[in-house]
């Protein structure tokens, strides 16, 4: 049995559980975690049906045939040409599974056509969201999972040291140049895909904490906020450091960046199986707060990684899930201070059975390689 298949059933076996007979997933990360399929989301319905016993079904256009044979581990395809209605076919397949009645859950991201035509085809039917079963089976990785996420992190790694040795050669780029160069290291190094547009934030636009890249020159003295990662076997890396590449920094500077260097390692070291989220997010937030810069940490400290870049755990106050062994989220806390500049040092980790793996060690200093 496959990685895929395995989550398939566990996924069947969770179904009675939360009073389901069925999960019906669209193109989306779950239908990945699932399948092994990868499609973005179109215009022509393609579904996967995953009841609660027996072998899953996808319902898709004829065109995908191969595709999906070739990268899923489900043989059952019901196959539908253009001009022909595809939700006949699902009206066949509820027959056939005894869920015309039953209880499904949707994919969560599902756009409304398709949500609104099961509804037609299948009035009789309840709906929840498929997340009832998969937030749950997708907040503990399996080792395919793990492996892939190291590798991600390994190459956000490797990225971070070669843009650090640029030094003083980047003074003059534009911040755009700069994520250019990230963006072209990730690809020329392995990446599938950058995880999210990459961050580059200089100076003041250092402060904005969903900065992306401007026109604006880096210049002698500038923290800059470097945040990127790329996808490795379908998994992101995402790391964030702060760096001044040539000149000297603004005076306060160095002591931002030294508490929040201090506050992530408070996090990192708090993190093990059975401490609440929200612990992870106070014990940065109480080296932050103390060093008096609380009201300039605007944020959560962490999200979960996995097939999506932001998903559960959240760290974030309020969040009393507690930490299992096979989680995976960032640790980023920052401070920022408007008109002037910010910082935000984060790595990925994995909960362990007693502590956590850090997914990113390249350097979380400030200077440039060689400075």
């Amino acid at each position: 049995m496959d990685a895929f298949e395995s989550r398939t059933r566990r996924c069947q076996d969770r179904l009675p559980e939360v009073g389901a007979d069925a999960a019906i997933l669209f193109p989306s990360t779950n239908l990945f975690y699932a399948s092994g399929f990868r499609e973005e989301p179109m215009e022509r319905h393609l579904f996967l049906v995953v009841p609660s016993e027996g072998d899953p079904v996808f319902v898709a256009p004829e065109m995908y045939d191969e595709q999906i044979r070739d990268a899923s581990w489900v043989s059952d395809l019901r196959l539908w040409a253009d001009g022909e209605d595809p939700m006949a076919l699902v009206a066949d397949l509820a027959d056939e599974l005894d869920l015309r009645e039953g209880h499904l859950l949707a994919d969560d991201t599902m756009w409304a056509l398709f949500t609104q035509d099961l509804r037609e085809t299948l009035p009789e039917a309840s709906f929840g969201l498929a997340s009832e079963v998969f937030d749950d089976l997708r907040l503990r990785k399996d080792d395919a999972e793990l492996d892939a996420l190291r590798r991600a992190g390994a190459l956000a790694d490797e990225v971070s040291v070669e843009i650090r040795s640029l030094g003083a050669d980047a003074i003059g780029l534009t911040e755009a140049d700069l994520a250019d160069e990230i963006d072209r290291l990730l690809a020329e190094r392995g990446g599938e895909g950058v995880s999210f547009e990459t961050v580059v934030g200089s100076g003041p636009n250092g402060a904005k904490p969903h900065h992306r890249r401007s026109d604006r020159e880096i210049e002698p003295g500038d923290p800059v906020v470097l945040d990127f990662g790329a996808y490795v076997n379908g998994y992101p890396g995402d790391q964030t450091r702060t760096v001044v590449f040539a000149g000297d920094p603004p005076e306060e500077y160095q002591a931002v960046h030294e508490t929040v260097q201090s506050a992530q390692q408070a996090a990192v070291e708090a993190v093990e199986p059975g401490v609440p989220a929200e612990e992870i997010d106070r014990a940065a937030r109480e080296v932050i707060e103390a060093a008096g810069y609380g009201d300039r940490f605007v944020h959560r400290t962490g999200h979960g990684v996995g097939l999506d870049v932001h998903e559960a755990p959240y760290i974030v106050a309020g969040n009393e899930v507690e930490l299992e062994s096979g989680m995976v989220f960032s640790v980023e806390p920052g401070v920022y201070l408007p008109g002037k500049f910010g910082v935000r040092i984060e790595d990925l980790v994995i909960v362990t059975e007693d502590g956590c793996e850090r997914l990113n060690d390249s350097p979380r200093t400030w200077e440039a390689l060689g400075e």
